[in-house]
């Protein structure tokens, strides 16, 4: 078989077994409720929590009240097309999490460039990095409240706080360990201090900026649920803290695919964009079936 016709047979597996697992897994766990081997009222089965996903949809509560939007807009009301997004949980938080995103990974990206370009100011700052790095960020959400109120700033606060240090170290480490070569290169083509800037030190940084990213867009999203427990009286967070205190757990887990299926949407979404922005970036490649290297010299 050639090398193309293999990895497309090889990546055709590799799909239908990443769809056909998990709907294993659904189909275990609601065989395991039917048999009452779980208790439904505290593990209700798939068919439950997607039926609680669908009323939550529909009632407005999810996505807030979406049909009455055309009507709205017509009339002129965008305060009241405005005040539909705000009572619908999802977009309360996807608000609060790219706003929070923005806003801490822009600084991370650009004081990150800084120390990992200038030792002196990475040596200052390194300390101090560390330290407050290691802070539980929901531990200091009472502080930040404190500072800006119980309102819509502290959560994007709180997010941006979480972005920024996970952006700023790894993107510190990215241009700090560019190759050498690297950099010898543009200084014999004769590169001066911005043509090495924007052809060598982002495009080499730019993997491990985007792992910052994608693991920074991660932690947002754990973040603003846990501030949402606690401090919101809209978001999912607010939704999995209230269904929890009322024992709806059908809500409780429908609550919880929905951040799971915005997690998936993140991930895919950002290596996306790195593919697009990083185009020379090599696809990784399928393990072969029986172990060898798909690099090496051997024959399938």
């Amino acid at each position: 078989m050639s090398g193309s016709c293999w990895r497309m047979a090889s990546c055709t597996r590799d799909r239908l077994i990443s769809v056909f697992f998990p709907l294993a897994l659904l189909a275990l766990w609601e065989m395991a409720v039917r048999l009452q081997w779980l208790d439904g009222r505290f593990f209700p089965a798939p068919t439950a929590v997607a039926a609680a996903l669908w009323e939550l949809t529909v009632k407005g509560e999810l996505l807030g009240k979406l049909w009455l939007l055309p009507g709205l807009v017509a009339a002129g009301d965008f305060s009241g097309a405005r005040k539909v997004f705000a009572e619908g949980h999802l977009w309360v938080s996807l608000f609060r999490i790219f706003s929070g995103f923005f806003v801490g990974a822009v600084p991370g990206i650009i004081l990150g460039v800084v120390m990992g370009m200038n030792r002196t100011i990475r040596v200052a700052l390194d300390p101090v990095v560390s330290a407050v790095y290691v802070l539980p960020k929901i531990a200091i959400l009472p502080l930040v409240m404190l500072v800006f109120g119980i309102g819509e700033v502290s959560k994007i606060v709180i997010v941006a706080i979480a972005s920024f240090f996970l952006v700023l170290i790894n993107t510190t480490v990215g241009v700090r360990d560019i190759e050498p070569i690297f950099i010898e290169a543009g200084r014999n083509y004769g590169a001066n201090r911005r043509q090495m800037f924007r052809h060598i030190i982002i495009p080499a940084a730019l993997p491990i900026i985007f792992s910052g990213l994608r693991l920074s867009l991660g932690t947002s999203l754990i973040v603003i649920i846990a501030a949402e427990f606690v401090a919101a009286n809209y978001g999912l967070g607010y939704l999995i803290w209230f269904s929890w205190q009322t024992l709806l757990t059908e809500n409780m887990f429908a609550g919880l695919v929905v951040i799971m299926i915005l997690g998936a949407l993140f991930t895919s979404g950002l290596q996306a964009l790195e593919r697009r922005l990083m185009p020379w970036q090599r696809e990784e490649m399928p393990a072969s079936a029986d172990g060898a290297d798909v690099g090496g010299t051997g024959k399938v």
